[in-house]
């Protein structure tokens, strides 16, 4: 699936006290990399542009299992999700710019048969401000996800979702918008997405790794995703690239990625005054960007998931700092980048530790139950699973919850913290920078 997350839980948010960028401590980044990679947590290619130089670049970790385990290089191809999204918008607004497509332009041109075709706009498909269904929320989707779906099947499926708001009403992230923008791309410039990409943004900046991604080829360089099983790594499923389109069908790697952004901000691929309008956010998202505010500066990108791929992408302005991540394991790209960002900006920062204690039934057994918070509309049921502590988001998917110490548990792929208070029955969540207090019900 392209974003399979906690949806109410996985804030994009990056968070530290305030200091000044020092010297890039390499020693103590590649430790980072080196314990995540050992550790079996994550593994994939990290790349740190600084006033449009490379000053940081390491790939670790393997790109394939079988039928051999290949070790990942720099020249190691990963799909990037939704981090296509960013790349999907700079098209949407190069079009713009030649007077092709207009933001304000209702969609019922290309779509008449969508929910409010006539009043979701353009724009509001950039900004996930339309109100329509996002078809991958939907159980149905991880029936056929792995298998090919020409345009007039997903439009289909997108037609019969009834609308989740009137458009413009508010923010909330959908897959569909940016499947949809890719479409209009090939219709309005006559192209595939594939050729347009290649047009708008590859070829523009002379890229060599970046496209639309088919079946995972080893041939080609190209990185399958993994999940730790406790003693090996077992291979996750394969999302059909006839699916996401330009909500997540990109293929590239973290240096070409840092190279795109490089190119956003420096005039390469869109006027300074497009670039504006992509940064005015909205409930914290732009034209195809979040604002991803760290250390009291801000910056400008995207996160991406699809199957065990990880991805991230983002600029600091002022700093002219540039930071790409690309991932085949589920391990929290946040969690990546806070480590990176606050070791480059000299930050008090330990290494994640990754030792566990044992714990059985009995000892977690005290903290089960359905839990409530007044500060969001979210409930978390806890329960037991052998030896395993799992939780369950309102009408999400169950999550396993790694112990830390006998009352605090993690979940790592989003950045999640639990701290437990048996005698209180309550626990304390911390993400991003948040805390929210639940008591059981």
């Amino acid at each position: 699936m392209f974003r399979k997350t906690l949806s109410l839980l996985l804030l994009p948010l990056l968070w530290a006290g305030t200091t000044l960028a020092q010297t890039l401590n390499q020693p103590k980044l590649d430790s980072l990399l080196t314990s995540l990679e050992t550790n079996h947590k994550a593994m994939g290619s990290l790349t740190l542009v600084q006033n449009g130089q490379v000053i940081y670049s390491r790939t670790t970790g393997l790109a394939q299992t079988k039928p051999t385990a290949t070790p990942a290089t720099a020249a190691t191809r990963y799909r990037v999700g939704s981090v296509s999204k960013l790349i999907t918008a700079t098209m949407v607004m190069q079009l713009v710019e030649e007077g092709k497509l207009k933001l304000d332009a209702p969609i019922t041109a290309w779509f008449p048969q969508l929910p409010n075709a006539a009043r979701v706009t353009v724009q509001q498909l950039l900004m996930h401000r339309s109100g329509l269904h996002s078809f991958t929320a939907d159980e149905a989707y991880l029936q056929y996800m792995t298998q090919p779906k020409t345009q007039a099947e997903l439009l289909t499926i997108m037609a019969a979702a009834p609308p989740d708001f009137e458009p413009g009403a508010k923010y909330e992230y959908s897959n569909t918008n940016y499947v949809l923008l890719g479409y209009i791309v090939e219709k309005v410039t006559k192209q595939s997405y594939a050729q347009a990409l290649q047009k708008r943004i590859v070829d523009k900046l002379k890229l060599k790794d970046t496209y639309y991604g088919s079946r995972i080829d080893a041939k080609k360089h190209e990185a399958a995703s993994f999940k730790w099983n406790g003693t090996s790594w077992d291979a996750q499923p394969e999302t059909d690239m006839s699916i996401p389109g330009g909500a997540g069908a990109v293929v590239s790697n973290s240096q070409d990625l840092a190279r795109i952004m490089e190119g956003l901000f420096s005039g390469k691929l869109v006027k300074p005054a497009t670039l504006q309008q992509m940064q005015a956010v909205q409930d914290g998202y732009g034209l195809g960007m979040m604002m991803m505010p760290f250390n009291g500066h801000k910056s400008y990108g995207h996160f991406g998931i699809i199957d065990g791929f990880r991805a991230g992408l983002t600029h600091f302005p002022a700093e002219k700092l540039t930071v790409a991540y690309t991932g085949n394991t589920p391990y929290s790209t946040n969690d990546v980048l806070l480590g990176v960002l606050s070791i480059y900006f000299s930050l008090p920062y330990r290494l994640p530790d990754f030792s566990a204690p044992a714990l059985s039934a009995a000892d977690l057994n005290p903290f089960v139950g359905n839990y409530a918070s007044t500060q969001m509309p979210l409930k978390i049921n806890v329960t037991v699973e052998g030896n395993t502590l799992m939780g369950q988001a309102t009408g999400q998917g169950a999550f396993p919850l790694t112990p830390k110490s006998k009352t605090q548990f993690v979940f790592p792929e989003a950045g999640l913290q639990m701290d437990f208070d048996a005698a209180q029955h309550t626990f304390t969540l911390r993400q991003a920078g948040n805390t929210y207090l639940f008591k059981r019900e």
